[in-house]
């Protein structure tokens, strides 16, 4: 069992804590004071990579400078949905969240998170990402008002969560459920592997 290998996790997102918790190690929360900016010349698959980098070496500095660069793996993630090569992010207000849902129904999209692992004690980084298909049912605009209205769509990528209430937008995906919520955990897991971290 790898009880001596404690997962630091750089991510604000309730969903990331409750996955990660899923592969049974201790886990613990850092902050990483990141600024998320995509640069416009970035691919979807740069960017949510990207991201992933610079949250995870914002955590790892702040870490250093604290003194609680211990042992164990930091982990950083950053989820996109992506409609016809563009990246929709989080929806500033409910206005947004419906423009973003309208264009989204009746069709499929990607949904794409980079993650980013540093092994604490010798700095060595590994960054990928995972890809997932989606199709949203044909919605009609009641039903994505009123979806809005609840402000679930606040924080999430394109303004909707596949393990709540936008469950029942999606009418199937093809590829890793957990990487639509948030964090591939069976890819995630297989580059755990690479530092000698072995799930289950």
């Amino acid at each position: 069992m790898n009880t001596t290998h404690t997962l630091y996790l750089a991510s604000t997102s309730p969903r990331r804590r409750e996955l990660i918790q899923k592969l049974g190690l201790p886990v613990k929360i850092v902050n990483n004071n990141a600024e998320e900016v995509i640069d416009p010349s970035w691919s979807p698959t740069e960017a949510v990579e990207q991201l992933s980098m610079i949250k995870a070496h914002a955590a790892y500095r702040n870490m250093k400078a604290t003194g609680d660069l211990l042992s164990g793996i930091l982990i950083s993630a950053d989820t996109v949905v992506v409609l016809e090569g563009e990246i929709l992010g989080k929806p500033s207000d409910a206005e947004q969240a419906k423009q973003m849902l309208s264009s989204l129904q009746g069709r499929s999209h990607h949904v794409l998170t980079g993650f980013t692992l540093i092994h604490l004690q010798s700095g060595e980084t590994v960054t990928s990402h995972e890809q997932t298909t989606v199709w949203m049912k044909p919605l009609q605009p009641e039903q994505i008002a009123r979806y809005s209205a609840t402000g679930e769509p606040m924080d999430k990528a394109g303004s909707y969560g596949i393990q709540d209430l936008g469950a029942t937008f999606i009418e199937r995906i093809e590829g890793d459920y957990f990487n639509v919520v948030g964090l591939p955990l069976s890819q995630l897991a297989d580059t755990l592997g690479q530092f000698g971290v072995i799930v289950p």
